[in-house]
């Protein structure tokens, strides 16, 4: 550029107070329309957390902001499972403070065989009649992976499974390192129910979806190497589908190494939008129907109560 081809710099002109005002007006009406779509859509989706234990002591300091926190996240309810009929007062205690947002299962979790008596089947049969926000029996189930008693967990499984059939409501299983065992006893005993906290291959997915049951998927599903899960959370019917948090156990990415949360399966229900090609609010209304379906999540209790 010539010397005299260079703009003069002194006659530039500076912008208006009238041109700064509207800028700013600018900037605060876009931020205001952005602020007012995300509330729209947290507004319009609706998610259920299909696995909590909220009971267990790390929570007991901060309920009140982890509620805050998990309504901020679109979550519209919970259900609490439990791992041992003794924890059903401190459960239904919960169920009382959230009311109307937590619904609650009465069972043994397969980790805690030993402890089954003589008298708690009639226990676990009492307690579900109780509360009718009492809405699955569980979590029961086969865990090999960190237990040997195997004719023990089957013997309790079954004995769970007899109670859920007799009361006509669904059951939460726990199953690790024991797909095979757990499909022929689901097979010599058909109840209905979900595959919680779901890890199993594409293959096995396949067993229990053929049984009639729902997959539940957890943060697991987020993690990087988790391919056999992801393979699995692509291969299950939309109307099979279910998500969960598991908390405080599993946190999803990006909260990965934190106690994890309620608000935390809005992670979970993102990364499988993405791994399903599908929208989040679509998947959220999916999920949300289907735990409805699932759990028999009419409300009626609430509203009439």
């Amino acid at each position: 550029m010539l010397p005299s081809e260079q703009p003069d710099q002194g006659k530039q002109t500076l912008p208006t107070d009238h041109q700064i005002m509207g800028y700013w007006l600018w900037v605060v009406g876009y931020w205001l329309l952005n602020k007012q779509q995300t509330t729209n859509n947290k507004q319009q989706m609706q998610l259920i957390d299909t696995h909590v234990h909220l009971n267990f002591e790390v929570f007991q300091q901060d309920l009140g902001s982890l509620e805050n926190r998990w309504r901020e996240a679109g979550v519209v309810h919970l259900v609490h499972s439990c791992v041992h009929p003794n924890e059903f007062e401190s459960i239904r205690h919960l169920a009382d403070r959230f009311y109307p947002t937590l619904s609650f299962a009465v069972g043994l979790h397969p980790l805690d065989v030993d402890k089954w008596t003589d008298s708690t089947k009639e226990q676990i049969l009492a307690l579900a009649k109780i509360d009718p926000r009492v809405v699955a029996i569980g979590e029961m189930g086969l865990d090999f992976y960190k237990a040997d008693n195997h004719l023990l967990q089957k013997e309790v499984l079954l004995a769970q499974l007899e109670i859920a059939r007799l009361l006509d409501k669904p059951v939460i299983i726990h199953c690790r390192s024991a797909a095979a065992l757990m499909r022929e006893v689901l097979t010599e005993f058909p109840v209905r129910g979900v595959m919680h906290c779901w890890g199993g291959t594409p293959e096995e997915t396949k067993w229990f979806l053929d049984l009639g049951f729902y997959i539940s998927f957890s943060g697991i599903v987020t993690f990087k190497n988790a391919r056999n899960i992801q393979a699995s959370a692509k291969m299950v019917p939309s109307d099979r589908l279910l998500i969960e948090t598991d908390c405080p156990f599993l946190a999803p990415v990006p909260k990965r190494g934190f106690r994890n949360e309620p608000a935390y399966v809005l992670h979970v229900a993102q990364h499988l939008s993405r791994l399903r090609s599908v929208p989040l609010t679509t998947l959220a209304a999916q999920t949300t129907a289907n735990a409805r379906s699932l759990f028999q999540l009419n409300f009626s209790y609430y509203e009439n109560n």
